[in-house]
């Protein structure tokens, strides 16, 4: 063990070969300190901030077997507190656009904060990103708890939300869970911006992606989506093969992608399934995704501009990194014809979503 992590508090789950530790990284102003938890296993290292329950880094090996971060993220603490692109975050209430930031329930209507030129974005201006999540440690991983009250940022109901965090070898596994006094829209997603080639390298355009989605949701000029539910075949977004992602940003309309690709139609229940798969050739990384959501939001950093400063002194520019944010599909609880985004007193809110980081 390092100097480094005998300083942390140590607590080692043997059944896993996890070794799981914290310390304090820092102090927000009228929210309290902000811990930094590390998950590390023999494949892959991880660390986990109770701000915004933020994956700050995710270290994993080159096929030379060279280790390096390749999450997109801060130095520092300030850097997070002042964020607004969502880096490594949990972002909710509910993930991506909400039409208008207008929604019924049960007959009433609720009208949120517009942060996204029409649109309410990511949960409202103070959404669970910029929130200081309880953390309390579990098997191989780190549980972060939160209490959103009636009424924050807009929301119906109380609720009580949890996301576990655990590493297992070469798989990080995220499971969500909420519940709620009063009927609300929920949509809990992670999201991280991943680079194969180290958090700091201009851009993606040599990743290689393949999306297990046989449709798509096309979107009108503010990104909500038009209602269509859109095969990909013969589209651009036919993304069921591995394709290039620099040539393939070339046929994409507009600034690149950021759409919500179906994994599943309304009904077909929430059984885990492949998402994703992200290979980087040149380093030998790849990246697998499987989830039990619905959708995967596909995001190629179209409005990150190089106004960020990251960590090392990366400036983080256009498509310098891709989001894959496993989420309900965007505007749900709008258009009737998606799957349902409510939770409702007595129910359980639980889905699951893993990353896996291997090599050629």
């Amino acid at each position: 063990m390092t100097a480094v992590s005998r300083k942390f508090t140590a607590l080692c789950t043997m059944s896993t070969m996890t070794e799981v530790s914290h310390q304090q990284w820092g102090e927000v102003s009228s929210q309290g300190g902000v811990d930094l938890w590390v998950l590390q296993s023999s494949q892959v290292r991880v660390e986990v901030l109770t701000l915004g329950a933020i994956i700050r880094s995710v270290s994993s090996r080159r096929k030379d077997g060279q280790m390096e971060d390749i999450v997109l993220g801060y130095d520092n603490l300030e850097g997070y507190v002042s964020d607004k692109r969502y880096l490594g975050a949990v972002v909710g209430r509910v993930a991506n656009r909400i039409a208008r930031g207008r929604f019924v329930v049960e007959g009433k209507e609720f009208q949120l904060d517009i942060n996204n030129g029409p649109n309410a974005l990511h949960g409202g201006l103070r959404g669970f990103n910029k929130a200081v999540w309880l953390a309390t440690a579990v098997g191989g991983g780190v549980q972060l708890s939160l209490t959103s009250p009636d009424g924050d940022q807009g929301y119906p109901g109380e609720v009580q939300v949890s996301v576990t965090y655990t590493l297992q070898g070469e798989t990080l596994t995220a499971e969500y869970q909420a519940r709620s006094t009063k009927t609300t829209p929920i949509n809990l997603t992670n999201h991280s911006y991943f680079n194969l080639a180290g958090q700091g390298a201009a851009d993606i355009f040599d990743h290689h992606v393949s999306i297990s989605a046989q449709s798509y949701l096309p979107v009108d000029d503010t990104s909500i989506p038009t209602g269509e539910i859109r095969a990909v075949e013969g589209t651009p977004f036919d993304l069921r093969t591995p394709v290039l992602i620099g040539s393939r940003l070339k046929e994409v309309p507009g600034p690149g992608f950021d759409h919500n690709f179906c994994l599943s139609s309304p009904g077909d229940g929430w059984t885990e399934r492949h998402a994703a798969r992200v290979c980087h050739r040149v380093s030998g990384r790849v990246l697998e995704v499987s989830t039990s959501q619905p959708g995967v939001q596909f995001y190629t950093a179209n409005f990150l501009d190089g106004s960020i400063t990251g960590k090392g002194g990366a400036r983080y520019g256009k498509h310098s990194s891709i989001c894959l944010e496993t989420q309900n599909w965007p505007d749900a609880v709008n258009q009737v014809s998606f799957p349902d985004c409510l939770l409702r007193p007595g129910e359980n809110y639980q889905h699951v979503t893993r990353f896996t980081f291997t090599t050629l």
